[in-house]
């Protein structure tokens, strides 16, 4: 899937002739999406080639710089969004009187969020100390919903989210701490952290808590290459003792499906239901006791009903927003000069590193300005109203504080 995989290309090819066909085992395996593959140029196999022959087993990519044409151009605060773009799938999910229902509704939801991707392996921005993101969704319905996310902590990575709808009595908050290591023929992303979903229209639920699977670029220096979702992760609603281990299956050398999951959702203790499928394609649901199927997600059929998000004029933005603080890399990476896209890059982070010494110089400390920590959790600095308009009111006006950024985009 593009990044590390072509890097595998080139190191193979070094040592021989450049007009050598590729060989059978070098290519991508045939049952990967044609959009997981991405052909690098002489000059960018180079930069990656001598990019992998510095680094060493076990070392922590935290602080590695990637040539800026394996960026996706957003930064990491804005892809979280793509777990906010079925929400038809959550909506209403507090009107249904199983509780088992009601964790398969929030189960949809986290699962409908894998297939949106860019073509190729890219990676997002880094978002730097202080950035933030926000953007506004209006739904078909008349309602809103809003999002907010905040990059609190530079080492560790941590990037802190929150989702609203209070009309459709729904609040999403987690966050995100990233660690990717080299493992000699692969790189791997443990993502630390974790959404907790609550319904708002049935508070006694308590949360829904979902973690995240790892990533592994593998082949990168011989093999088969491509980007997988793989180990386990779980989603439980404690009050209800609901829970469904997920396995992202990696699809291993000589068998199985890539982009497969399998997981069993249990209530206390006893096996209720059956997820399978591809998070690719489709998933489906059955029902352990009636033998019914359904489907979870068909990401082939549905999954262009993005629900979109308006996001402020970059010219109205403030300096630290997403969007505005990497404007210049954006336009460079989209108009394919890299040598620009790297001057643009290079600015921002000279810029945060300078910012950080004058900070630790003055003794003082990064206060985030949407999110603060209590009892080890990143929560948003807002008291929510019960009531749905009162709360759609104050988290609009808390999200945009000046009268001139409230406007219909």
């Amino acid at each position: 899937m593009g990044l590390f995989s072509q890097a595998g290309h080139h190191l193979r090819g070094v040592t021989g002739s450049k007009a050598a066909a590729p060989r059978e085992e070098d290519k991508a395996p045939s049952d990967t999406e044609p959009d997981d593959t991405s052909i690098l140029d002489e000059n960018e196999g180079s930069i990656i080639a001598s990019l992998i022959s510095q680094l060493r087993v076990g070392m922590d990519l935290s602080r590695v710089t990637f040539p800026t044409f394996v960026l996706e151009p957003r930064s990491m605060l804005e892809r979280i969004t793509d777990f906010m773009s079925h929400p038809d799938l959550i909506f209403g999910a507090e009107e249904f009187e199983d509780p088992e229902e009601r964790f398969l509704r929030v189960l949809q939801y986290y699962l409908a969020g894998w297939h949106i991707k860019p073509k190729g392996v890219k990676k997002p921005y880094n978002p730097v100390l202080g950035e933030f993101f926000r953007c506004r969704y209006d739904y078909k319905n008349g309602t809103q919903g809003f999002y907010i996310a905040e990059q609190v902590s530079h080492h560790p990575p941590i990037s802190a989210f929150f989702y609203i709808s209070p009309e459709n009595r729904v609040s999403i908050l987690g966050e995100l701490r990233p660690k990717s290591r080299f493992l000699g023929n692969s790189v791997s992303t443990t993502m630390e952290g974790e959404n907790r979903v609550t319904l708002l229209g049935k508070p006694e639920d308590g949360e829904y808590v979902i973690t995240m699977p790892n990533m592994y670029a593998r082949g990168i220096l011989f093999g088969k290459m491509v980007l997988e979702l793989g180990d386990s992760c779980i989603a439980k609603n404690e009050k209800h003792d609901i829970s469904c281990d997920l396995e992202f299956k990696t699809k291993g050398f000589f068998s199985g499906t890539y982009n497969a999951i399998a997981g069993k959702v249990r209530r206390q203790s006893a096996d209720v239901g059956e997820v399978t499928g591809r998070w690719s394609h489709v998933m489906d649901y059955k029902n352990v006791k009636t033998g019914q199927k359904r489907v979870l997600f068909d990401a082939v059929k549905d999954g262009q009903n993005i629900a979109p998000k308006w996001v402020q004029p970059e010219e109205e933005q403030e300096l630290n927003e997403s969007r505005r603080l990497w404007s210049k890399l954006t336009q460079a990476i989209t108009a394919k000069d890299m040598e620009a896209a790297t001057e643009a890059k290079s600015a921002v982070e000279d810029a945060q590193r300078e910012q950080r010494k004058k900070l630790e110089e003055s003794g003082k400390k990064h206060v985030p300005r949407f999110f603060e920590l209590r009892d080890g959790r990143w929560e948003p600095k807002l008291k929510i109203p019960t009531d749905p308009n009162e709360a759609t009111k104050v988290v609009r006006e808390w999200i945009w504080p000046t009268p001139s950024t409230n406007s219909a985009g």
